[in-house]
Formats: structure tokens, sequence, C-alpha cells
């Protein structure tokens, strides 16, 4: 475990219990502890903000037996046995994890393949407990079965009185006790938090909530269902006011999976239709400072459709731009600008330029989506988005069946991603109250340390000394508003640093978005520190050339012979304006890699045929800083 670099820690660790079972388990540690916080975040935190385990009704349905425990065990480090049989550990422990099971009937699938079959009754039940007592490849059709009648809204009553409150509240209170047992400030720290899966028409406007708080006041609520919302997701929001109301706790919502919403995800309207307004875009903000950039179900930060000038921009959308989450309905090109990170920045400057309110201000993260209670993103371990997709030698090319139709295949799926978090301490009051002011950036699985702030007075001589204290004391961070500055040009401190177990860097760009007087949005894209700097210059389009592939795709391996362990420099906007209102943001690209496609045809011989993706440029992303020139 990496050691809380620059801060002093006072920490009491109380021992470990066994629970009923025989599994070894952490004690409660809200009392005896104390976590000193430094003075500015110096630490930079791994974790996972999205996992389902066998509480969730189409983990379970897909096969996962594995629970929150075997969960929180595997992401702190611990070897586990996959609901397949094979051994399972992080080549490094995560630092925090939050287990979102889905909020929408809890535990039925578990509950209705435990039902005597004399007790069900519903014929369309009946099928799907046969179908999970057959065995997995037959269970997992009962999700196809399951997105298509929720698109249709048919899903059978029956199914839905398997979620009980009772039943609900028992799951509940049983999972946040594991999770409180596993919390430990200072080493490891369990949220508590579950996922609000609102799905109009097929369309994916799920979010994941998360808790600042512990057992005692998440047991005060039950996790909030989408069923009877409509497409009205101010219904969570308002679930959220009550909860911070009633408890004097904190909660905050992360959106995902924006790439199949068939653009419903950021409109420039309210979801029924009327004009966006201040109110709404202020209350969006308020409880949703975040986004899930990346994830096991495609990469939405960008799209070739939206920045054809961005050779960068296709990373992670094959598959994904067929249609909606169940492929019930079609995607079109008009779509796009409703569904990537990108775009919704640059939209929220549109809005705040008519309303002054920018909904969709938001910080980035990555994190997994996925079903297995495995919380890997290394393309070297991917145990897949279900257990249908643990490794096997058909999984690359076998198709997804996560909705009614075919048209998704296995490679598809990205072994991505993780939330990066700079924290003063990792307790959850740290880590949450990071999140809030957005000081938090994604990576598709790679490990790189990356730190972005802006200022006007930066120079390079202070990479020199202490520049995160400069970064701190003469600009923002991450995440943070640049105020006005006297007509000059912004600078930043740009700095990234490899993974120390992963592949060497390629290039750092910046993706700035800005809004013109006339209220339109533009986008570019600047290379601003590259490796082989002497050597690699730009052509005369202004692009970097590509730095070149080592991979060996027989060897599934690469070598660090090209690209750079560091990157940093002071980079300042050439064409600044300042009367336009804008973003920035860092990509930072790692020199070609192998896909976990390549690590499957290694070690069990998997066929892959000749239109997959074999190999690809791993990356980062930071939140953005803003610059708003009535500030």
């Amino acid at each position: 475990m990496r050691k809380l670099a620059g801060a002093v820690m006072a920490l009491t660790v109380l021992g470990s219990c066994t629970d009923q079972s025989g599994t070894a388990a952490v004690r409660g540690t809200e009392a005896g502890q104390a976590v000193t916080l430094s003075a500015y975040p110096e630490q930079v935190y791994w974790g996972d903000t999205h996992l389902h385990t066998a509480n969730s009704l189409d983990a379970f349905a897909f096969g996962n037996r594995l629970g929150p425990e075997q969960a929180l065990r595997f992401a702190r480090g611990e070897k586990v046995r996959s609901t397949t049989g094979i051994d399972a550990q992080l080549a490094r422990p995560l630092d925090f994890l939050v287990i979102a099971d889905h909020s929408d009937s809890l535990g039925s699938t578990r509950r209705l393949y435990e039902m005597p079959s004399s007790q069900v009754t519903d014929p369309v039940l009946r099928h799907w407990q046969d179908l999970m007592k057959a065995g997995p490849r037959q269970s997992q059709k009962i999700i196809g079965e399951l997105m298509v009648l929720g698109a249709k809204g048919e899903i059978p009553k029956a199914y839905y009185e398997l979620g009980s409150e009772q039943a609900t509240r028992e799951i509940w209170t049983e999972h946040t006790g594991i999770v409180e047992r596993y919390n430990e400030p200072g080493r490891f720290t369990a949220f508590m938090g579950f996922e609000f899966s609102l799905q109009p028409n097929g369309n994916n406007l799920h979010r994941v909530v998360i808790f600042r708080d512990g057992k005692d006041k998440a047991d005060q609520v039950l996790p909030f269902g989408s069923q009877g919302a409509g497409i009205n997701v101010e219904r969570l929001w308002d679930y959220m006011d009550r909860y911070e109301q009633a408890t004097g706790g904190r909660a905050l919502a992360i959106p995902h999976n924006s790439n199949v919403s068939n653009g419903t995800m950021f409109e420039l309207v309210r979801p029924d239709g009327g004009p966006m307004t201040a109110a709404y875009a202020r209350k969006r903000a308020a409880h949703e400072p975040l986004v899930e950039a990346t994830q096991i179900k495609g990469d939405s930060e960008a799209h070739p459709f939206l920045s054809p000038n961005d050779e960068f921009a296709g990373y992670g959308v094959a598959g994904w731009e067929l249609g909606n989450i169940s492929l019930t309905l079609p995607k079109d090109n008009s779509m796009f600008a409703g569904e990537y990170v990108r775009e919704a920045l640059k939209r929220g400057l549109e809005i705040e330029a008519r309303t002054g309110v920018n909904p969709y201000k938001l910080g980035m993260i990555g994190s997994t989506d996925s079903h297995t209670s495995l919380a890997t993103s290394d393309d070297d371990n991917f145990f897949g988005k279900h257990t249908g997709n643990e490794p096997n030698t058909i999984r690359a090319m076998e198709p997804m069946n996560l909705g009614g139709a075919d048209g998704r295949i296995g490679w598809n799926f990205l072994a991505s991603g993780y939330a990066a978090v700079w924290a003063r301490a990792n307790t959850r009051e740290a880590l949450f109250d990071a999140m809030m002011r957005r000081e938090v950036y994604a990576t598709t699985g790679p490990r790189m340390k990356v730190r972005l702030f802006g200022g006007w007075d930066f120079t390079a001589a202070d990479l020199a000394v202490d520049w995160v204290k400069a970064g701190y004391t003469r600009g923002v961070p991450m995440g943070g508003d640049l105020r006005k500055g006297s007509g000059r040009a912004p600078l930043f401190i740009v700095s990234a640093l490899k993974d120390p177990m992963g592949a060497n860097l390629d290039r750092v760009q910046m993706v700035k978005g800005w809004v013109d007087a006339g209220g339109k949005s533009h986008e570019k894209v600047f290379d601003v520190v590259w490796s082989d700097m002497a050597t690699r210059k730009p052509g005369s389009d202004g692009k970097v050339p590509a730095v070149g592939n080592t991979v060996n795709e027989a060897k599934a391996s690469y070598a660090n012979t090209i690209g750079a362990a560091e990157l940093t420099t002071v980079w300042r906007d050439p064409t600044f304006d300042p009367g336009q209102r804008a973003f920035y943001y860092l990509r930072v690209l790692e020199i070609p890699t192998p896909r976990w496609v390549l690590y499957d045809a290694l070690r069990y011989g998997a066929k892959l045929d000749a239109g997959i993706e074999k190999v690809h440029q791993e990356r980062a992303y930071t939140s953005p800083i803003w610059y708003d020139p009535k500030s």
C-alpha cells in the first residue's frame, strides 16, 4: 500500500475480527482512530466508485455469486475466487471502493432463485427461475429479456413485489454493516452508495449515489429506486435533499454511460422538453459535480463526429454507437452531442451564457461498472463486465447479450477505468470533499500521476522548486475556477508521471472549449508537451507525429523504449480572449500497449477476428479548470 506522502498520520488500528462465516474482517473504525489532514492534497488516491455484487439484480442473473464482503476484500488486495472458479487478485490494492448495487429490485433475482418453485406462479418469473437453475449461460438470457421488457414498461408486477421494503431494508442494513467493518480511515475507505438506474425507453440515465457518511446515517434511508420516475431525475435530487435535511449528512450523484443515452444525458433543454432554466441548471450542478467519463461499457470523453480534427477522439466508441443501452432504439449522429463529455462541457458554457448558470460543470472520473464484484481495470487482469465475460477462450468474439438485440461483441468492452482523487487524507470525508470540489481525474486503468494548476503568474522556474505549493497558493487546481486576471493569458502548470508499473507517456494535450460573443461554442486540442521533443517536431498541420509502436501482438507485450517517464511544462494559452468563457482540461496519452484481447489470445488460445482492436493508447482525463470573464 502506498504511504501518504508529506502528511503526518495518527492512526490507531483496532485489529480484526472473524465473522460467523469465518472470514477475516476489519472492526468498526469510527472510534479510536485519528487521521491528520495534510495542509493541501499531496497524495492521489485510487478507487472504483461503481462496482456491482451479487445483490444487483442483473449481476446475480448473470451468475455472480460474490457479495459485498468478497468485493471489499478484493479491492483491499486480497486474493478471492471468482464466480467461475478463477483465482483473482489485484497487483496493487485500491485506496477506496463504492459498491453501487442497483437500487431497483435490490436482491430480487437472488430471492427468486432461492424461492421454492411452487411459490412462483407468474409464468415470466417461473421462466427466469428455470433459466437461473439451468446454469450461468442460460441465466444470462434473463438480462436481455429484463432490459427489453423494462424499455417497454412490461416487467411483471410480481417481479417488483420481490423487492418489498422489508426485504430491501434487510439487504441494505446487512450491506452497510459489511461496508462499515471494512472502512479503515487512513488505509482504506469503504463508501456507502447505490446506483439509481433510470432508463426511459432504454436510454441510459443512470447515476451512482455516494454518501459521505457512515452506517448510522445511511441506515436512515433506503436506496432510491427509479421505478415511477419516468424521465424525471429531479426525483433523485429531491431524495438526496431529504436525506441531507433529515440526517445532516451529504450525498452526491455521478452520471455514467452517457454514450448509450441516445442523446438524452446532456440536453440543451430540460428532460420534459421545456427550456433550460437557471433553477434547473443550478439544481443539477449542485447534485452532480462529476461524470464517469470512461468504464467497461465504452469511453465517453469525445467522439470523432463531434471532434473531426482530433485524431484521438475515437477511443472506446466501437459498438456503443449502435443505439441505446438495450439496443431497443438505434442511434443517429444527431444524438452524439448529448452523449459525450467534451460536448457537455461546451454546452454548459452555452447554457451559462444564456441563463447565468452552468449545469454541466463536471469533473471527470473513471470507474469499472463491473458486475463480477472484482474492481479491476488492468488489461492483463481483466475479469469482464459480468461472469459470462470472465476469462475464457471465446469472450472476445461473443455477442454481448446486454439487451434484446445482437450487434455488440465482447471485444467492444474496455478494461476501464479508475477514479483518481487528490485528497488531504484517505477518509470518507476527505475523499468526498475532493470529489465535490472536482479535484479528481479519470484514467482508463493505468495509475499515472497527473496534476494541473491554472494561474496568472506561473513561470518555468516554478518547476524547479515546490511547484505544487505554488499551484495552490498562486493558482487553482483541476476542478477550480480562474478569476479574471487583468487581460493576461492564463498559465498552466502541467505534470504527468507514468504509472510505475505501466507504459511510458506519449504526450500531454490541453483540451480547450470556449463560447464566442454569439453564444456558439468551439474547441481546440493543443499538444503541450510530448516525449522526444527535440526530434518529434509538429508537421505542417501543427500535429505532433505518432510516438511509434513497440507492441508484439504474438507475445502480448510492449517495450518502454519509446515515450517518456515524466512530462512537465508551464503552458500559456496562445488563443486566449479575456472576454470569452472557457474551460481547460488535460488528456494524457500512453504509448501503444496490448488490449486485454491479446492477453486472452496468449493465455487461452483465443481466436481473434481481423477487425478486432488489439492495441490502444490508454489515457487520463483531468477535471477542467474554468475561466469566467465576469467572475
